[in-house]
Parts: structure tokens; C-alpha cells; sequence
């Protein structure tokens, strides 16, 4: 199986003085998903948590919702011409009675590290139905001291980035603050299908009562994992997109963007932020001015590389 690291040689220069010495490089490589034998998905991720990933995959795109929906799920052998195992290619096998896909998702999609559903065709397509809405969630309070220490246990607990600078992280923390599950990859939203992925096959679905922090910025894809994985409040150290913003709306998920310490910007489902003396009963949606924790939260102006690179 594949390494997450890998040492390449590389010219050093620091200060004008100039070293030859390796580098240690966070491993990119594909990851076939197959279902039921045929092709699905190409992703490309770090190694590692590949069985979790592909279900998290399939979570995110309403194929499944619950363990007993998988049969079996294996690394194909002979992978290769000469017959030699890649571990670059899974097979999910689904339950008898679970059915498959429509046609239209049926199909080669490829997903960069950066840009997870880029085969997509039309908004609606990737606007899935989930099975655990989370406007129906439980009544979830948090207050804004509890999500600014968020990044740090979140950073703490990066291992592989440590080492390389190049990972992204997700993490799932309970509402009392309690880091539940931390995951890294290239790819910000295999990171995410990983701790989905890994909820799933425990049984832990749906994480109606879980915060999900992300080390990046908030794209539509992972408000899109968040809903579908019945998360309540995705939380990001770095910017949404419009269309993440629109989704979490529709959808009634809390949306926190710019989560620097004390300071925050709450762009949807504000009323699952206990902010004393703000006007939050009301739901937050995209005609609103985010409300801004603390001063200071807007993004004008403000350091924008979060935690995702290595100075």
C-alpha cells in the first residue's frame, strides 16, 4: 500500500545560503472507486483510510446512508497489466436490496485534489437529497468561546503536516468541544468523505450533534458533505464560497467562516450560536449581513492562509 510521505531531494535556499538536503512530500496518488465492479470515481487523495473514503464518497452522493448498505468493499487485485496490486483501486460491493445509482451519476468522474466533483454537469446534480435533514437536527447551542478553540486542538492534532506543510484536515468535535475524529489528505474533501466514511462504518450516522471544522475554506462540496452526513454546523478557519453560503441556507446548516481565535463571521443558521446580547432566533440567510463575532471577524483585510500551508 502506498506511503503518506515520500523524501525527494531538493535545492534549499535560505537567506541567500544554499543546501542540497530531501524534503519530505505528502504522497498524491489516484484512487479508482468502483461500485459493484463498475467505475465510478477517480479520485486523487493521499493513501490511507481508502475504504473509509469511498464510503464517505457514496454518503455524499446518496447512495448509501447507513453501514449495512455495504456488503463488502475490497482492493481489486491485478490492477495492473503485469498483475500487481496497486491499492489504487476499490470495489464496493452494496447490500442485496440497496439500489444503485441513477445513470446520470453513473459515470467517469475525475476529482483533483483541489476540486472535488469537477465531472458534474449542473447544479442540480450535486444539490442531492440527504436522509438526515439538518434543519431537523436536534436543538444544537455553541458558544462562540467554544468554536475559537477549535482550530487550535484541530491543529494539534495534524500529524502528517507536521512533517510536510501540504495536507488539509477535517475534524469532527462533539458540542461540548471533545475532538472526536481528525483526518488529513490532499484533498480537502477527501478529508471530509474520510470522517464521514468512518462514521458510517461505526454506525455513527447521523452526526446530528457534531461540529465539523475544516482547515480551508468552505467550498459547496463540503457543505454539501456536511448535509449529507446530517451535520449541523460546518465551521472553516478560512472563506465560503457564494454558493456554499446559498446551500447551507437552503439547507439549514449553521455556516462559520473565518475562525481566527475569537473572531468568527456566522453566515447561516445563527441561531445555533449562543452570542449574548445578538439578535439570532431569527435564521440567517443570503440577503443578511453575517453576524460577526467579536470584533474584527470581517474578512477585509484579514490574513487569509489559515492553516493550510507551511511557512
Amino acid at each position: 500500500m502506498g506511503r503518506v510521505t515520500e523524501r525527494r531531494r531538493t535545492l534549499r535556499i535560505r537567506d541567500g545560503a544554499v543546501s542540497d538536503r530531501p524534503d519530505t512530500l505528502v504522497v498524491e496518488e489516484p484512487l479508482e472507486i468502483r461500485l459493484n465492479g463498475e467505475p465510478l470515481a477517480i479520485t486523487m487523495r493521499t493513501p490511507g483510510d481508502d475504504f473509509a473514503l469511498a464510503t464517505g464518497f457514496l454518503v455524499s452522493e446518496g447512495v448509501i446512508g447507513a453501514a449495512d448498505d455495504v456488503r463488502q468493499i475490497l482492493y481489486c487485485a491485478g490492477a495492473t497489466a503485469e498483475g500487481v496490486n496497486t491499492y489504487n483501486v476499490v470495489d464496493v460491493k452494496l447490500a442485496p436490496g440497496v439500489p444503485e445509482p441513477e445513470t446520470d451519476l453513473r459515470r467517469k468522474v475525475y476529482t483533483t485534489s483541489s476540486c472535488g466533483l469537477c465531472g458534474k454537469a449542473s447544479l442540480d446534480a450535486v444539490r442531492t437529497r440527504t436522509r438526515f435533514p439538518v434543519a431537523d437536527s436536534p436543538g444544537l447551542r455553541l458558544t462562540p468561546e467554544l468554536l475559537a478553540g477549535l482550530p487550535d486542538r484541530l491543529r494539534a492534532a495534524q500529524r502528517v503536516f507536521d512533517r510536510t506543510g501540504g495536507l488539509h484536515a477535517a475534524a469532527l468535535f462533539s458540542e461540548s468541544g471533545e475532538l472526536l475524529d481528525v483526518r488529513e489528505d490532499v484533498g480537502r474533501h477527501n478529508a471530509v468523505d474520510k470522517l464521514i466514511g468512518r462514521a458510517v462504518q461505526n454506525g455513527g450516522l447521523p452526526l446530528s450533534r457534531a461540529v465539523l471544522l475544516v482547515s480551508g475554506r468552505a467550498s459547496f462540496e463540503l457543505v454539501q458533505k456536511a448535509v449529507m452526513a446530517g451535520i449541523p454546523v460546518l465551521a472553516a478557519v478560512s472563506a465560503p464560497s457564494s454558493l456554499a453560503v446559498d446551500l447551507a441556507a437552503e439547507s439549514g446548516l449553521t455556516l462559520v467562516g473565518f475562525l481566527r481565535g475569537p473572531n468568527m463571521n456566522v453566515y447561516t443558521g445563527a441561531e445555533r450560536i449562543a452570542v449574548a446580547g445578538a439578535d439570532t432566533d431569527a435564521k440567517t440567510d443570503t440577503d443578511a449581513v453575517a453576524v460577526a463575532v467579536a470584533e474584527g471577524a470581517t474578512p477585509d483585510g484579514a490574513d487569509v492562509r489559515g492553516h493550510g500551508l507551511r511557512p
